[in-house]
């Protein structure tokens, strides 16, 4: 653990308040379209273009989604690419057979998955306190807690791809235990869901499914 004291802690804490304060003088709020792109008008899809995705763009997606919250600074999601023909013949097996069919189509089949070791890196990503004696020998603390942010960063992945340009279709229909044994045999590693990336092909589109109002859902307390 090297965190900073004194006066270079002094200095980063008062660089990022003035770096949140000019960002907020440069951008109050997203545009309608901007907003639109990433959540009100994006749509799950099912059906993809052949335009393929550069490694670099990948890379740029990953780095949005690590600026996500997550409790402590945990980052216990962990991403695997899949986009080699091997790569999607394995994950395949492990889908229901209406999904095969989307996963193949997509250039890029992300695996979201969270890592319940992830405590370990806690001297790196949390260096100002030792916190890893809260998960110590707390196996149901640990998954929890990996689970939980694992999937808020896999939310993060999915708008992270629509900012810049992508589309996502998100998927649960499979068997995690396959996957895992596919994938993460003898680690720490867990599935949590799978995320096609790719150009869609929007007339595999339907109409878009109704949502809840405002006052059905929420309540002040």
């Amino acid at each position: 653990m090297n965190a900073p004291t004194g006066q270079e802690l002094a200095g980063l804490r008062a660089k990022a308040q003035e770096d949140h304060r000019a960002l907020r003088g440069r951008l109050n709020r997203l545009s309608d379209d901007a907003i639109d792109l990433i959540l009100r008008g994006a749509r799950s899809h099912y059906a993809w273009t052949d335009k393929p995705i550069p490694d670099g763009l990948l890379e740029e997606i990953y780095d949005i989604t690590i600026n996500g919250a997550t409790s402590m600074n945990t980052l216990p999601a962990r991403f695997v690419f899949v986009n080699t023909p091997e790569g999607k013949a394995r994950l395949a097996k492990s889908l229901k057979p209406k999904n095969v069919e989307k996963m193949m189509g997509a250039p890029v089949t992300a695996i979201i998955a969270y890592d319940t070791d992830f405590w370990h890196e806690l001297p790196f990503l949390f260096p100002h306190e030792d916190r890893r004696h809260l998960f110590d020998g707390k196996p149901e603390y640990c998954e929890d807690t990996a689970f939980r942010n694992g999937t808020l960063q896999g939310a993060y992945f999915m708008i992270a791809a629509r900012a810049v340009g992508l589309d996502v279709g998100a998927m649960s229909g499979f068997s995690n235990k396959i996957v895992d044994e596919e994938f993460f045999a003898g680690t720490t590693l867990k599935s949590n869901f799978l995320c096609n990336i790719g150009y869609a092909d929007e007339t595999a589109l339907f109409q878009k499914l109704p949502r809840f109002a405002f006052d059905k859902v929420c309540t002040f307390a």
